[in-house]
């Protein structure tokens, strides 16, 4: 087994790997590639860290960045109930419609899937952007107003599932276990593209997707709108005019910004919007055509509506970033890491814990995802949340960590402490704030 910091692993990220080593028959032998970069997607943050303090810029919130990557644990925890989907209709049609048989450990066959995946993730995502009912699932990866590496991990919980289907043709003739693994390394390989710190790349910007390139796809200019969608090669923006080079001040997020840190309204609140839309026009044809028309959609537009309806939007922007004290943005960080630490380690067992266990701690999750964003958004029903979740982690001790094989003593006795510290701080805030209200 290879380091965890291995060049091998490094090339992941970059898409850069031996076909012959990286050709597989069954499915159960494809790697978890995502879980073993883990470690390398730490330390690209901590050098967006130190990168952005040398350049003396702040590309880091974190209240965005705990936001970010609670949505990245919203999506994964999807995954470890039902990923079984995209898997099983996959192999549905590959083994009753495909069209040819391509050897698996052919390197033509791991080519032809590299662009082949690449060129559906083009139409994919571009699908995503100009499809209302796939736009209001995918505003979710653009709801930062920062851009960073943290930023990839904004993602909707049930997206996966939905934009799988549009990739099946490519069953008519790839084989499973080929597919899935130029899946996984493509996602990847967009990863590091979320950053500032990287600037242009020369001639590669005329050939692969680029920091560059995706800082514009993410922009809410006008002039940005709906352009880059690349994957892994830009070639193909280029070739049916989606392309635009970044030559202005990005401003990032969505062009009407969400202004609130809460899990569930970020997930959700578009598709409330658009299930509104749909039933208040009038006309069959006209709700179809608010689901499967673009955004800008009205009647009298054109499908994607109107250029001149798109706000025309330039920086600097004020952000949504309510001030918190020092104390609290330490509290929020080494209470984030503990929590990643806790998913990390459910995710990588959960196929031999019981599902009790798995559903109890995927639930303590989002219950601790729920209660940062009211502290963040310094909800007046925090302190309380907040203490009430801090006692409830006796439980995750006493019943989840056990079962994850974790008993380590002085350091189960370490978080006891700690967690009865907190628990009893956030209720003695939420008794003085009662005060505070009476005294008035």
């Amino acid at each position: 087994m290879d380091g965890i910091f291995s060049l091998e692993r490094l090339g992941y990220l970059f898409y850069i790997v031996d076909p012959r080593k990286h050709a597989f028959e069954k499915i159960e032998e494809v790697p978890q590639y995502i879980n073993e970069v883990m470690p390398l997607f730490f330390l690209w943050y901590l050098l967006e860290l130190v990168v952005a303090r040398w350049k003396n810029k702040k590309y880091h919130r974190t209240n965005d960045t705990i936001t970010s990557v609670s949505q990245g644990i919203l999506n994964e925890s999807t995954k470890l109930f039902i990923r079984g989907f995209q898997v099983y209709f996959y192999i549905l049609v590959y083994d009753n419609w495909r069209l040819v048989t391509l050897p698996w450990n052919s390197v033509w066959t791991w080519l032809l899937t590299f662009f082949g995946v690449d060129f559906f993730f083009y139409w994919v995502h571009r699908f995503c952007h100009e499809i209302n009912i796939l736009w209001t699932i995918h505003q979710v990866h653009h709801s930062s107003e920062e851009f960073n590496i943290t930023s990839s991990l904004r993602q909707p919980m049930f997206v996966y599932y939905v934009i799988s289907l549009i990739y099946l043709p490519l069953a008519l003739a790839i084989p499973p276990a080929v597919y899935f693994t130029h899946h996984e390394l493509n996602l990847l390989y967009q990863s590091w593209l979320h950053t500032q710190v990287v600037g242009k790349l020369g001639p590669l910007e005329h050939i692969l997707n680029t920091p560059s390139h995706h800082r514009v796809h993410h922009g809410c200019n006008k002039y940005y709108i709906d352009k880059n969608y690349a994957g892994v090669f830009i070639i193909w923006d280029r070739m049916f005019g989606t392309f635009q080079v970044e030559d202005e001040e990005v401003v990032f997020g969505l062009t009407q910004p969400i202004q609130t840190f809460n899990p569930v309204y970020i997930q959700f609140s578009a598709c409330g919007k658009l299930l509104k839309s749909f039933w208040n026009i009038k006309g069959f044809n006209n709700k179809l055509s608010v689901l499967f028309k673009g955004p800008g959609w009205s009647p009298g537009k054109p499908r994607l509506g109107l250029k001149e309806d798109i706000p025309d939007i330039h920086g600097p922007r004020e952000k949504y970033d309510p001030h918190l004290p020092t104390w609290c943005i330490m509290y929020l960080h080494f209470h984030s890491y503990i929590v990643a630490v806790f998913y990390i380690d459910l995710s990588l067992q959960h196929q031999v814990i019981p599902q009790a266990v798995l559903i109890s701690g995927v639930v303590f999750c989002f219950i601790t995802i729920l209660s940062f964003s009211t502290i963040m958004d310094k909800r007046q029903c925090g302190p309380l949340v907040e203490g009430m979740r801090c006692f409830l982690y006796f439980y995750v001790d006493f019943y989840i960590l056990p079962a994850l094989g974790r008993d380590i003593k002085i350091l189960s006795t370490v978080l006891r402490s700690v967690f009865i510290v907190c628990g009893l701080f956030w209720f003695s805030q939420l008794e003085m704030s009662f005060l505070k209200i009476h005294q008035k």
